[in-house]
């Protein structure tokens, strides 16, 4: 049987989740200063938001929800489906600057590089938000058009069980290997994190080591899917045996397979870029350029990426590792090694790396 992310896997976490949200963000509208209420923003042009969402729902709406109720902001949020996800509300965020009507606010998104390309063409305004004052100058736009934090991680999953052990890449690139890529599902490139995994490698190998990975895993054989999670349902069904995929996929999937009788055992395994170190996606967080509120828009994204967020985070299902140390070594989570490819070589690699995914692996 295959998994689907849902909000009722642990109903009590959730709820005490939900609790914890609303307490944390009536302390932080008290204690920042961008969040305390300026004469004109009882307007209702104040106390309402719109979100463009990919982080996935079953996290983000929570989070939402307790800004909402704490700050008594209107939330509207718009989530993009599993198999386009980011990349179809960057399309709409587009499609609306050039009809001249943005209709978003926020852009809150599950990885980072899109938001750079948005950042390149003046969709996003600058905002320079005192809750991410203690986020690392890696994770924040020099130009403040964007704040990333809470990581996820680029990684195969596979069967834990030890009647199905088998051998497993170290090295991205090792996976291309005829043992390896027959036995593989690997989500759509042109969508999600996986399309900026694929634009590292390019950034990272350049173009001929990119275009070579794509035609080794395509003559090869591997299973190419919807997305991660469509990933992690073809391991548990027994479609394949390794699955590349994001942290979050995997820690959802072992927490459903926990509750079912006979579940499959998965565990994952981060593989070297080649540099050392694994490639971690970050999400982010962005105020859209001519935004309808954009009291409102500066209010929530004050929220969205403090530190409170980011411990929300890597206390849900979703796990995300927070980018404050502090905040890492208060949850004792682990910081694997991460790739040094620089994230806005990663965008200027974007457009070549889909196209070669169009030309070799998708045709």
């Amino acid at each position: 049987m295959g998994y689907r992310k849902s909000t009722n896997v642990v109903p009590a976490a959730n709820e005490r989740a939900r609790c914890l949200a609303n307490l944390c963000v009536a302390i932080l509208l008290a204690a920042l200063p961008g969040c305390r209420q300026s004469p004109d923003q009882g307007s209702a042009a104040a106390d309402k938001v719109t979100v463009y969402c990919s982080v996935d729902e079953s996290f983000a709406r929570e989070i939402l929800d307790a800004f909402e109720a704490a700050s008594g902001v209107e939330v509207a949020v718009v989530f993009d489906s599993e198999a386009g996800k980011t990349t179809g509300l960057v399309n709409r965020i587009r499609h609306e600057a050039d009809a001249g009507r943005p209709r978003a606010d926020v852009f809150w998104s599950s990885e980072l590089f899109h938001t750079i390309l948005l950042a390149r063409r003046g969709l996003l305004e600058s905002y320079d938000s005192s809750a991410a004052a203690d986020i690392p100058a890696r994770y924040r736009d020099t130009k403040h058009r964007w704040t990333a934090l809470a990581v996820r991680g680029r990684v195969i999953a596979f069967n834990a069980n030890a009647n199905e052990t088998i051998a497993l890449p170290t090295t991205w690139e090792e996976l291309a290997k005829p043992e390896f890529a027959r036995t593989t599902a690997f989500p759509n490139p042109l969508f999600g994190t996986t399309r900026g995994h694929l634009a590292a490698m390019f950034a990272l190998w350049g173009p001929k080591r990119g275009r070579s990975f794509l035609e080794r895993i395509r003559e090869n054989g591997v299973l190419i899917v919807d997305g991660n999670s469509a990933a992690v349902r073809s391991l548990l069904s027994g479609r394949c045996k390794i699955a590349a995929t994001d942290t979050d996929d995997v820690w959802m999937a072992q927490l459903q397979q926990a509750t079912m009788a006979g579940g499959i055992p998965i565990d994952l395994r981060y593989l070297d870029m080649g540099d050392g170190g694994t490639l971690l996606i970050p999400c982010s967080v962005a105020i859209v350029k001519g935004a309808p509120h954009p009291q409102a828009a500066r209010r929530l994204v004050d929220y969205l990426v403090s530190a409170e967020v980011e411990r929300l985070l890597a206390q849900s299902g979703s796990r995300n590792v927070p980018v404050r140390e502090r905040l890492r070594a208060e949850l004792g989570m682990v910081w694997p090694p991460e790739t040094k490819v620089d994230f806005n070589a990663v965008a200027d690699a974007m457009d070549e790396a889909a196209a070669a995914a169009r030309e070799i692996l998708l045709r």
